[in-house]
């Protein structure tokens, strides 16, 4: 395997891509929809895009809303805006026109990378010129940004409420790569799975912006079908993929789940990923590597490449991180993070950004406990924890118990208002046939505190969360 030679982070990413295009013009980077790119392809392609992004008038530091489809043209589309030096603002191509409208109003977008809709704002160009008139225009040089200069918009997923736009810098990306590197051995000769959404940091930053700026390559995929993903790693020697809980429980029955054996890495992100579900990867040989971040601060703590991975637990801090952390088995405590991966705050709500940091600590709004191996175990949101009657109540705790239940497909737990008692925990549930609500609330009763155990179930087709699998607790209060 090659060694990932030196790109530290004094340079910026679009940078260290052109760099690595250079030195192995001919190596494959990118592959979607039946069609790879190499790097000197990919490096002619960025630069036309960006060029005609700049004969649109789109200048450094401008914001550019892009419709992020997992494709060639996609990508290319996504990487031009970055070396122009504009600001890219990802954003889903399946949101509605108003959701699309709404953040293009309140990025005051100078460019749209997507198709036309019926209400769509005229003063907003989205298409390109027919052709470059470098003689008339005088056309920005490229890969020029500074690393304190903002690189993406990333509005939050919006598990808790309305969305806010993550204020993220060329500093923050590059030390993402810089620490991902060292902390899982990425080489030049990985090749990463993905078939997640590119309009949020695990897929965008961690699976591609990264595994591009290590010289590597990446397959996309549009959606994820199990089978599908799984004949893939076979075809295409992949050596890492990058999941979220949701795709890990559609994989574990198939007959082909073997073979994640075969691959180095298998990363579990984004949402938490049930002890018993790992147990069962396990139990086919294949360890599964838990981590942990957010928008707002990208990856932050990671179970080892080398050592024990702890399942239940999302691991250390990664290079570079310090974690504000309750001492081994003493207690709970909101986890407060620094560092340079963490953003530069919310677009325009100032009072938002200053409500998430304390004295310099980003508040990340994840209530932790430290096993007694230093491992860091998320033991749920703060501002989803439930208060019955004086005692607290972590919905995952109690979500984890009733998942294991052989009549329980999936479920959220919330806190419900009450006069008497404050709250009172309320369960919502996908159930499978010969579900009986007393047998279920009689196991838990076995196992948990009698004020932790939910006043009633409520059976629902599904639940609701979002493109990356997270629950959204708060739809349902």
């Amino acid at each position: 395997m090659h060694a990932v030679d030196d790109q530290s982070s004094i340079s910026s990413l679009p940078l260290r891509w052109r760099n690595r295009w250079a030195e192995r013009p001919d190596q494959i980077v990118l592959y979607a929809e039946e069609q790879w790119l190499n790097g000197a392809e990919s490096d002619k392609r960025t630069h036309e895009i960006a060029m005609r992004l700049a004969s649109n008038g789109v200048r450094p530091g401008d914001r550019v809303v892009w419709e992020a489809e997992s494709s060639v043209e996609g990508v290319i589309g996504a990487l031009s805006v970055l070396r122009l030096g504009a600001v890219l603002v990802p954003v889903n191509v399946r949101q509605s026109d108003l959701e699309r409208a709404t953040v293009l109003d309140e990025v005051g977008a100078s460019f749209l990378l997507g198709a036309p809709r019926t209400n769509h704002d005229e003063t907003i160009p989205w298409t390109f010129k027919s052709s470059l008139d470098q003689e008339k225009e005088s056309l920005p040089s490229l890969d020029e940004a500074r690393l304190d200069d903002l690189a993406l918009i990333i509005f939050t997923s919006g598990t808790t409420g309305k969305p806010k736009g993550a204020m993220i810098t060329h500093g923050n990306l590059a030390a993402q790569a810089d620490a991902l590197a060292e902390a899982w051995g990425w080489t030049l000769d990985d090749r990463l799975l993905s078939a997640l959404p590119l309009f949020h940091v695990h897929g965008l930053v961690v699976s591609l912006f990264t595994s591009l700026a290590q010289g590597g390559s990446i397959v996309v995929k549009e959606r994820f079908e199990a089978n599908d993903f799984l004949a893939a790693i076979k075809k295409m020697e992949i050596t890492m993929c990058f999941c979220v809980p949701t795709m890990l429980h559609r994989m574990i029955d198939t007959p082909d789940v073997g073979v994640l054996a075969q691959i180095r890495l298998v990363v579990s992100g984004s949402a938490p990923l049930a002890q018993s579900l790992h147990e069962r990867y396990q139990a086919h040989g294949i360890s599964i590597l838990e981590r942990y971040g957010m928008t707002e601060s990208l990856l932050t703590l990671s179970n080892p490449l080398v050592g024990e991975r702890r399942p239940g637990t999302v691991g250390l801090p990664l290079p570079g991180v310090v974690a504000d952390l309750p001492e081994k088995d003493d207690g709970e405590q909101e986890l407060r993070i620094k560092g340079p991966g963490v953003f530069a705050g919310y677009w325009n709500l100032p009072d938002a950004t200053a409500e998430v940091f304390d004295d310099g600590w980003l508040k990340t709004g994840d209530i932790v406990r430290v096993d007694s191996q230093g491992y860091v175990v998320v033991c749920g949101r703060s501002k989803e924890l439930i208060i019955t009657g004086g005692f607290n109540v972590y919905p995952s705790e109690v979500e984890d118990l009733l998942n294991v239940q052989a009549s329980i497909v999936d479920s959220a737990v919330v806190g419900m208002p009450d006069d008497e008692w404050g709250e009172v925990v309320i369960g919502y549930v996908v159930v499978r046939e010969g579900f009986k609500e007393s047998i279920v609330l009689a196991a838990l009763s076995e196992v948990l505190s009698s004020y932790k155990i939910p006043r009633r179930l409520i059976v629902e087709q599904s639940l609701p969360r979002n493109a990356l699998g997270k629950l959204q607790r708060h739809l349902l209060t």
